[in-house]
């Protein structure tokens, strides 16, 4: 691997885009271009990471292991970008991590727009756990939809040992909000608990689709009707469940304002 670029970037404001999802290259790929940009001498270097890899090792939640969101955010630093633009963090706090800025966009942006097109009604929006429901309160106000929570317990990672529900689903349709699809475990399980709790349909708006392993397999065989995510990783139309809107316009808008001084904060939903 040796990136290169083919023209002269010198005193230009380069913009580069990347997904920092597995395999690993993807992110040695970025490093190694932000290095390139800085040694081309270019004026300032923003990196766009619609799907910033790592994001969930964001503390020691067990002994003797990596902060690799911290970890990550110092190489990018490091090698000298000077902003970054990603979309739903899985942890706010990860923009902490950083030395330069970080704008954390909101795929709330792309996704109600798109909702409130459709003819549903008596909606009720569901959390998967506790830490999603401020992203779930923000569909849930502007949709003027009900709250509603799943509380989930793992006994291991990338596996829920008991969920409940908090709030009533009974006779509505339901939509799931959440930042990150990998199996689709938790996804599928809270699905099926819905309908058992007499929701009439359950669709779901998820971000970053990483379905891993048999995730497209678990959404197909799920209670689920469909599937929103994004096209922060490439690829996630493989089965007819599953609908991909595009964030495009929404980063390019946030550039055009970054680079022209403007503030971001019209981009977000109040």
């Amino acid at each position: 691997m040796r990136p290169r670029f083919e023209q002269s970037v010198r005193g230009l404001n380069v913009c580069l885009i990347q997904s920092t999802h597995p395999p690993a290259e993807n992110l040695l790929e970025l490093l190694m271009m932000i290095d390139a940009a800085k040694r081309a001498s270019a004026k300032s270097i923003t990196v766009v990471t619609p799907y910033f890899g790592y994001a969930r090792q964001d503390r020691k939640d067990v002994p003797r292991v990596s902060i690799g969101a911290k970890l990550v955010a110092d190489m990018i630093s490091t090698a000298g970008a000077t902003r970054l633009v990603t979309i739903d963090l899985h942890a706010g706090q990860i923009q902490g991590f950083f030395d330069i800025p970080v704008d954390n966009l909101e795929a709330s942006s792309v996704f109600v727009p798109y909702f409130l097109e459709q003819d549903w009604k008596n909606l009720c929006i569901v959390s998967p756990d506790a830490g999603g429901v401020p992203r779930a309160r923000i569909f849930a106000r502007h949709l003027k939809a009900d709250l509603a929570l799943v509380y989930k317990y793992r006994e291991k990672e990338n596996e829920v040992g008991s969920m409940q529900l908090i709030g009533n689903v009974a006779g509505k349709n339901v939509v799931i909000v959440d930042d990150i699809l990998d199996t689709g475990g938790t996804l599928c399980a809270a699905a099926d608990l819905l309908v058992k709790q007499g929701a009439l349909s359950v669709r779901a708006a998820i971000t970053h689709p990483i379905l891993s392993g048999k995730a497209v397999e678990r959404v197909a065989q799920s209670a689920l009707s469909e599937v929103y995510v994004t096209d922060t990783i490439a690829g996630a139309q493989r089965h007819e469940k599953i609908k991909v809107l595009t964030i495009a316009p929404l980063f390019a808008l946030a550039l055009k304002k970054i680079h022209g001084y403007e503030s971001v904060s019209s981009l977000f939903l109040s």
